[in-house]
Order: C-alpha cells, then sequence, then structure tokens
C-alpha cells in the first residue's frame, strides 16, 4: 500500500483525504491546529454555489478596487501599501483578464460536478451538516447590475448550469421574508448551503475510521523529494508538553495547505502564486422566535454588496462576504463588520441582531481565479490548492481529480468503489 502525506486538514486536504483513501492509500494528514477545518473552513458564508462560478478576472474589478480602495467599508478593499507578492500577483491578475470568459465556464462546469460527490459522501458518512437544497437567489437594485447579470447567465448555461431570471413579485414568492426594493434577480434551484465546519470535521472522523492519520497540532516544517519518497519534516507542540521533531518518508505528498502552500511549494522548487483575501462573516444567532421566523431560509447573494447568506439550522444565520487585499492578516475589523450587520438589518429588520459571532478568513486565490490541481516539477509531488472563494464548491470534485493524477503515477492498491468517478472531468489548463 503505497503512503500519501496530505498537508492541510482544511475542506480540500479532508476531502482528498478521502479520495485518496476510497483508492487505496495509506493516508498521513498534517495541520498545525488542534482539529482539522479550523481556519477558511471553519465559518464561510455556507454556500455550495455553482451560480456564483464568475471569476472576479474582469477590467471592472481592478476599477472597483482602485475606486473603493480609501472606503474602509467597501466591499473589496485593497491595501495601497505596495509589496512585491501583492504587485506581482495583481500583474498576473491584470494578465487574465483575457480568460475571463473560458475560466467561468469551466469554474461552473466543475462546480456542478462537485455536486454529487460532496452529497454522496455526505449520505454514505451520514454527516449532519445543516444542509439546505433549497436553491440560491442572487439580487439585484438596479438594471445595470441585472443586466450584467444576464451576461454572465449566459457563460454559466454553456458551463452548463441551470439559472433563471425572476421578477420582484417572484423572489417574494421564492423568499418571503426578504424585504427592500429589488429591480430582479436570478434563480439556481439546485445550489444548496450548509455548515462546511461540521462537514469537514465530519467527513475527517470518517477517514479516521477507513484508517487515516490525523498529525495535528503539528506544523510542517519541510518537505523535500529524493529519489523514490518525499520527506516530510515536522515538529508537533501540544500545549503544556515539548515539541516532538518527526522526519517521515512517504512515496508521495499533496499540498493542500491554503495560504501556506505558496512557501511549501517554493520548498519544492515549484511556484504557487497564492495571495490570501481576507473574507469576514457573522452568525446570527435566532435566540428567539420571531428573529426565527424574519430568517430566511433560502440563501441569497447581493453581487453588488459581494454578500452571501446561508440559514445553518432553526437558530443560526450566516452572512460572509468581502475582499479585502491585505496581506496575511486575520484582524477582525468593527468597519468591516459593521456593513454586514447594516445589510441585515435592511433586507432583515425584524431579526434581532444583538448575538452576532463574527470571523475572518484568508481566501488562497490564484491570479486567473483557477485552483491549482496537479503535479509539481518533482515526482511524487502534487497540489490540490488555490480555490479562492470556491473552496468548498469545488473541493469534492478537485479531489476526485488530483487522486486520479496521483493514481496515474502511484497507483493505489485498489480502485475507487464510486462509479461517478468515471464522469469526473480534467481541469482545463488556463493561464
Amino acid at each position: 500500500m503505497k503512503s500519501i502525506a496530505v498537508i492541510g486538514a482544511g475542506i480540500t486536504g479532508v476531502t482528498t483525504c478521502y479520495a485518496l483513501l476510497n483508492r487505496g492509500y495509506k493516508v498521513t494528514v498534517f495541520d498545525r491546529h488542534r482539529y482539522p477545518a479550523m481556519l477558511t473552513s471553519f465559518a464561510n458564508g455556507g454556500q455550495l454555489s455553482a451560480s456564483n462560478a464568475e471569476v472576479w478576472t474582469q477590467t471592472s474589478t481592478i476599477l472597483k478596487g482602485l475606486r473603493w480602495m480609501l472606503r474602509k467599508d467597501a466591499p473589496l478593499l485593497v491595501n495601497p501599501r505596495p509589496d512585491w507578492h501583492k504587485v506581482s500577483w495583481m500583474a498576473e491578475f491584470i494578465g487574465n483578464i483575457r480568460h475571463y470568459e473560458n475560466n467561468t465556464i469551466e469554474t461552473a462546469r466543475l462546480a456542478i460536478a462537485a455536486r454529487q460527490h460532496l452529497q454522496s459522501w455526505a449520505a454514505r458518512e451520514q454527516i449532519d451538516f445543516d444542509y439546505e437544497e433549497r436553491g440560491i437567489l442572487h439580487i439585484y437594485a438596479n438594471k445595470k447590475d441585472y443586466d450584467h447579470a444576464t451576461r454572465v447567465n449566459e457563460l454559466l448555461a454553456r458551463g452548463g448550469l441551470s439559472r433563471h431570471p425572476v421578477t420582484p413579485a417572484e423572489i417574494a414568492e421564492i423568499e418571503p421574508t426578504l424585504a427592500g426594493d429589488l429591480f430582479g434577480g436570478f434563480f439556481t434551484p439546485d445550489d444548496a448551503t450548509g455548515d462546511i465546519h461540521k462537514y469537514t470535521r465530519g467527513l475527517a472522523d470518517a477517514c479516521v475510521r477507513a484508517g487515516a492519520d490525523f498529525r495535528c497540532d503539528t506544523q510542517v516544517l519541510q518537505l523535500e523529494q529524493q529519489n523514490d519518497e518525499v520527506i516530510v519534516s515536522s515538529r508537533q507542540q501540544v500545549p503544556g508538553q515539548l515539541p516532538c521533531d518527526d522526519r517521515d518518508q512517504f512515496d508521495g505528498v499533496i499540498v493542500c495547505a491554503g495560504i501556506e502552500s505558496r512557501s511549501l511549494a517554493a520548498q519544492l522548487g515549484d511556484r504557487v502564486n497564492i495571495y490570501p483575501v481576507k473574507g469576514y462573516s457573522i452568525t446570527v444567532n435566532l435566540d428567539d422566535q420571531a428573529s426565527q421566523a424574519a430568517a430566511p431560509w433560502v440563501s441569497l447573494l447581493d453581487d453588488a454588496a459581494k454578500i452571501v447568506t446561508s440559514r445553518l439550522g432553526v437558530d443560526r444565520f450566516r452572512i460572509a462576504g468581502t475582499a479585502e487585499f491585505n496581506g496575511v492578516n486575520y484582524d477582525i475589523r468593527n468597519d468591516r463588520i459593521r456593513p454586514l450587520i447594516d445589510w441585515c438589518r435592511t433586507y432583515f429588520p425584524a431579526i434581532d441582531t444583538d448575538q452576532v459571532v463574527s470571523w475572518s478568513g484568508l481566501r488562497p486565490m490564484m491570479p486567473n481565479m483557477m485552483p491549482r490541481i496537479g503535479k509539481g516539477r518533482k515526482s511524487r509531488v502534487f497540489y490540490n490548492t488555490g480555490h479562492g472563494h470556491l473552496g468548498w464548491t469545488l473541493s469534492a470534485i478537485t479531489a476526485e481529480m488530483i487522486a486520479d493524477i496521483v493514481n496515474e503515477d502511484l497507483p493505489g492498491s485498489s480502485t475507487s468503489t464510486h462509479a461517478a468517478n468515471a464522469d469526473v472531468p480534467s481541469l482545463r489548463r488556463a493561464s
């Protein structure tokens, strides 16, 4: 049985582990936190959203970033202080504007393909993650934004997505609790929502039951490829105990380490130009019946405000969004949280926002807005990282894809038991 090290126990690392186990590999997962899913996979917007597949590589994104640079509460905020990583990333981002249409279509195709795997895995492992398959409703306050969404809809349709326009009257029927004067919207009935943290932890438990070794509280110090093996040097540091250094050999390694993937890739001779793009969320605790009745069950996406919502069971309402280019910075800023609360009060005025839990996470984004899936320069080195704002949405399909790539190079001891794997698409290379 061949051994594979997976670096990172977020949603991407855990789904990758699961896909590898199904192909007969011995899998060890490294993560520096006590539990899986403690960073970007902890409290995201909750959407499984093929309808949000539009990539950001557009001229309008650049113009908005410049226009909003001095607005602390802007949906898209760029710290004007220059550094080489940010400048090089943005230069590549601009260079990828010409791939906007193709990458949007490809992302939609991948997101649709991911649905069956994520749902079937949850059913097989009996994971309770507040799953709601009620669709996602995009809302627009003016004709200009709605017209842009109409053009995006044509690209999504080419990727195979069924998303149809709705009038203000139809919006009221789809989600009666939604207030406000809206121009129109688009509805994707096959999209869904859930709690990413619960899902990832549940799938990680399933991986452990299947024989995976999770090395938590463990920092990966060095990755080396030597001849027919990969060496992982790590340090386990549990509070109250002396650090324990290890040096383990594996048949291969897959880097799924989010924003840390860039530095780990450099150790292996690869350039994976991921930039940390901060997002924020609030979880509104619906502690009274009036708030529970006033909160929506259908998931919403406000494109202009860059805000998404999901209902997580009876008593939680998640609101997330914004994008902040400010390096590796987890600070939770009140001027970035306040717009999420204000948005809730505008569209759902009857919800009591007295009990709100704030969070921030760093999305690992590539300049072309496409995940990095495939082989490294050296043999036995692989990547499944850089999923940006669609990490959960794409995770199941990219896990299947990277597991198939590994299986071609380093065949496991058995083939997958999942017939759906025959339909796994290949990721078209994009600049």
